[in-house]
């Protein structure tokens, strides 16, 4: 946001995240996303606040942030040489004036068949604790992802060019 000229401050949500998957990837996202920005926006009434929500989803479930190392390889076992789908909902409100608009972005990633050594190479040198599916694309993506069908900045956790559409079309003025 900040290279595109976009000011802001960041004010985290301090609620506990649904993680209800019966829901599906699009409305999980997207109820999390809301969730964050309703919270933030009323302590901000006059802002326009932006919540944001990604998860990476395979076989029907959501692979959120691996609570350890242990979980982490996993992980990474269950997405080598498959495809799974990144998702983030982004929920943009301002309370003073009731204005909301919310969306969802679903880019495919495609990881190349690897095996442990691969996956303790990656451990050590990226920090995946705080990595929904603990990867991180723009971190040694390269070791893992062969293809990204879709925004690739939507697997980095924001689409940009949707958001910024989104506060110009909605917001500006």
């Amino acid at each position: 946001m900040r290279s595109a000229g976009v000011h802001f401050s960041v004010d985290p949500a301090e609620g506990a995240e649904d993680d209800d998957h019966t829901l599906g990837l699009a409305m999980l996202v997207a109820t999390n996303a809301r969730s964050k920005a309703l919270e933030v926006a009323a302590r901000h009434p006059q802002a326009v606040v932006l919540g944001a929500d990604t998860l990476v989803w395979l076989g029907g479930r959501a692979l959120g942030k691996p609570a350890d190392h242990d979980q982490a390889r996993a992980m990474l076992r269950e997405l080598s040489g498959r495809t799974h789908e990144v998702a983030t909902g982004v929920h943009l409100v301002r309370m003073a004036t009731r204005q909301q608009v919310e969306f969802h972005e679903v880019t495919r990633v495609r990881f190349r068949p690897f095996g442990q050594e691969v996956i303790e190479e990656y451990l050590t040198t990226v920090d995946v604790l705080d990595k929904a599916g603990a990867y991180a694309l723009q971190e040694r993506g390269e070791m893992l992802v062969e293809s990204v069908e879709g925004c690739r900045l939507n697997v980095v956790g924001l689409p940009l060019e949707r958001t910024l559409a989104a506060l110009q079309h909605h917001f500006a003025g």
